[in-house]
């Protein structure tokens, strides 16, 4: 921190929340990225939620798809608000250099990543309060308030582990042009055996075990439990929120690696 008085304190928070504000009006003025990350997820809802809207899962007692689908295409959309973004933009910045000229101004290190994850946090915010009133209002699939301390952790906990994981993946993408494929690679694989789509209730053994060791079925699962209508209790499945904890912790050693690179460059 650049300033161990209160002053300084307020200062370095007033910069960070200048620096939240401007990634912000950056993400919205940059159409393509805020399709990709924003409106594609919405748009997935509404074409899968109106052809299979009508269908139920016997494999799951006759669950309404739907009821399913809409907490998987949200965990989807956590992913393509935090992970997405925040990688390809970052990867961006320092291939332009902006990175490396940050530390000629007056914004701590910390400040800036502090404005970033808050700016994510706000249009992961927007995005989930978006795909629930849609939800809501096209398709009667709706939160019940017995189970909103399972779906506010599982939110929570897998915006805070993307984010982490968004940034801190960014050492291992040799240059921004590569970014697209590098994370389409690590993470859409992982969406169709992490039941994001459909049930895994099919798969072999093997690829379901493959999948729980990873967070997108963690996310994916644990938004879907706190959804479903049969689940009792608070909704918060633990095996999913351990998962998810894990790795926060290895996206925050990750993210730190890559913040203490030199310049954040390779």
């Amino acid at each position: 921190m650049s300033g161990s008085s209160p002053s300084g304190v307020r200062r370095d928070i007033a910069l960070a929340a200048w620096q939240a504000i401007y990634e912000q009006r950056a993400f919205w003025r940059n159409r393509a990225r805020a399709f990709f990350a924003f409106l594609m997820p919405i748009m997935f809802l509404v074409i899968f939620a109106s052809i299979f809207g009508n269908q139920t899962i016997s494999t799951r007692s006759g669950l309404p798809y739907n009821d399913f689908f809409v907490p998987g295409i949200l965990a989807y959309g956590v992913i393509a608000t935090t992970f997405f973004n925040i990688a390809v933009s970052t990867a961006i910045l320092r291939d332009k250099g902006v990175l490396k000229r940050m530390q000629g101004t007056p914004l701590p290190h910390w400040a800036y990543l502090a404005g970033r994850v808050a700016s994510a946090a706000v249009t992961t915010l927007a995005m989930t309060v978006l795909v629930l009133v849609i939800a809501r209002i096209g398709y009667n699939v709706h939160l019940r308030g017995a189970t909103l301390a399972g779906f506010f952790v599982a939110l929570v906990l897998g915006s805070a582990c993307f984010t982490a994981l968004g940034i801190g993946i960014v050492g291992f993408i040799r240059n921004a042009d590569a970014a697209p494929a590098v994370l389409n690679f690590a993470i859409l694989p992982l969406t169709f055996i992490s039941g994001v789509w459909f049930t895994t209730d099919n798969q072999p053994s093997w690829l379901r075990h493959i999948a729980e060791v990873f967070p997108v079925h963690a996310l994916a699962d644990g938004l879907q439990y706190a959804f479903n209508p049969s689940t009792t209790g608070s909704g918060i499945r633990g095996s999913d929120a351990l998962t998810l904890a894990i790795w926060l912790a290895v996206g925050v050693a990750l993210m730190v690696r890559f913040m203490r690179q030199p310049l954040g460059e390779d």
